[in-house]
């Protein structure tokens, strides 16, 4: 396929459409928009223009559905294989790749699906997606030494207190009104019958790296809290304070214990 040799619609003989007009009705035409601006300027050596530009866009639409399944595999299980495809193909012509990376695709597609009736029907399902997207950009997150625990022992009482923790670049929080912890893991490949889930449970869980190996683990409300205030910057008496706030039962030796074996933070600063 090429452009069209007619000097009446050839991109040569019309000045006003430059080559980047015609990338764009183009690329318009593969993500599954009205094919009629591109027809007239391309040309098929064999069948109709219309039947090779749509080998071209279920090309492209099954390529970026297989990115978003691989990205969003619970969400896919949840809605199955199907609706989950439409639902892909709905967001590629909506909100297609801005990067040539393909691993970076899928960021808006929690907001998506809030925004589609499936979002509404299933509340919990953009959370769900987010808590998916966090884990693949904690994958992808830079390197960094963990939080050295001995170091930090060696502070005096009141350093300590002083102390501001610096979130690993492969931390992330999700804090959602559903159980999304509990969604993600009993939809597990490996998870053949999938059990009842209490959709009143709120949950907040944290992505964290432990050298290569990626934790995802539920914290409870008032470590969520914490790890959020030490993320604004409040030194530890402070996030602790706050944590405190939330359930005077907060075990802040117990937390940081977690928090260092699990790389939430990779240093600090008094």
């Amino acid at each position: 396929m090429s452009l069209s040799a007619n000097p009446e619609t050839s991109a040569l003989e019309l000045p006003e459409l430059q080559l980047q007009e015609l990338q764009r009705r183009f690329r318009a035409s593969v993500l599954g928009e009205d094919d009629g601006p591109v027809l007239p300027l391309v040309a098929a050596a064999r069948g109709p223009v219309a039947a090779r530009i749509a080998v071209y866009r279920n090309t492209v639409q099954a390529s970026l559905t297989e990115v978003l399944a691989v990205a969003f595999p619970v969400t896919r299980r949840v809605v199955g294989e199907q609706f989950f495809a439409n639902l892909a193909g709905r967001f590629a012509t909506e909100t297609p790749p801005r990067l040539p990376q393909l691993s970076a695709y899928g960021g808006d597609f929690a907001a998506f699906i809030e925004r589609e009736d499936v979002g509404r029907r299933l509340p919990y399902l953009a959370d769900v997606a987010r808590l998916e997207w966090a884990r693949g950009e904690a994958y992808f997150a830079a390197d960094a030494k963990p939080l050295d625990a001995a170091r930090l022992a060696a502070l005096s009482p009141a350093e300590m207190e002083s102390t501001v923790f610096k979130w690993h670049p492969a931390t992330r929080l999700t804090t959602s009104a559903f159980p999304i912890y509990r969604i993600w893991e009993v939809n597990q490949l490996d998870v053949a019958d999938i059990p009842r889930v209490d959709m009143g449970l709120a949950q907040s869980v944290l992505v964290s790296r432990a050298g290569s190996r990626l934790v995802t683990r539920a914290v409870e409300p008032a470590d969520a809290a914490f790890v959020r205030a030490t993320a604004a910057g409040e030194n530890l008496a402070e996030a602790a304070s706050l944590a405190l706030a939330v359930d005077a039962a907060f075990d802040l030796q117990r937390a940081l214990g977690d928090h260092f074996i699990n790389g939430t933070y990779q240093d600090w600063e008094t």
